[in-house]
């Protein structure tokens, strides 16, 4: 039997961390299956999922524990299988002067819709003729069938006129 554990990873980014995890996973059984990670601010950060032997679990999470140069926590994962409740997908993206509260005031709005995030990219950059700072954010959402496509995109132009953002949000067929 084995088990299917998420890792979160947080250290000071430099060469080698990525190497560091997969060495101790490989030398526990354990078989690398999704991963998110950066480099954020000096650090680096990584979420992965993994399965390991039922019998290398204690193992590995103390061989994890004991890496000098990375936090590492575990947590079992809670499925695999797709939400069938949640079977629309939808692609958003912004674009707008960088300011306090824009990831809130989107976020009240998925949450107002029932709206999942599944995945969540913000950057920003400098606006090429002012010098201006341009918040960008791109999001994989997920809905339920009862989802009022039209009322959603309504809420969030209201919110791109006064945040003064371009907004998108598609929906992903098939």
């Amino acid at each position: 039997m084995s088990r299917t554990l998420v890792l979160t990873a947080i250290g000071n980014d430099r060469p080698g961390l990525v190497e560091e995890i997969s060495t101790v996973l490989t030398n526990h059984e354990g078989n690398w299956l999704d991963s998110s990670m950066a480099r954020l601010a000096g650090k680096f950060a990584g979420v992965l999922t993994v399965e390991v032997p039922d019998a290398q679990e204690a193992a590995l999470l103390a061989a994890l524990s004991a890496l000098a140069s990375l936090r590492v926590s575990a947590e079992p994962a809670l499925g695999t299988a797709a939400d069938p409740g949640y079977s629309r997908r939808l692609s958003f993206s912004l674009v707008g002067h960088d300011r306090i509260g824009i990831v809130r005031e989107v976020s009240q709005i998925f949450a107002r819709h029932q709206v999942n995030v599944d995945k969540l990219n913000t950057w920003t950059s400098t606006a090429p003729m002012s010098s201006e700072i341009l918040f960008h954010a791109a999001a994989d959402l997920r809905a339920g069938d009862t989802l009022d496509a039209d009322a959603l995109k309504a809420d969030l132009e209201r919110v791109s006129s006064d945040l003064i953002v371009d907004i998108d949000l598609d929906e992903q067929i098939g």
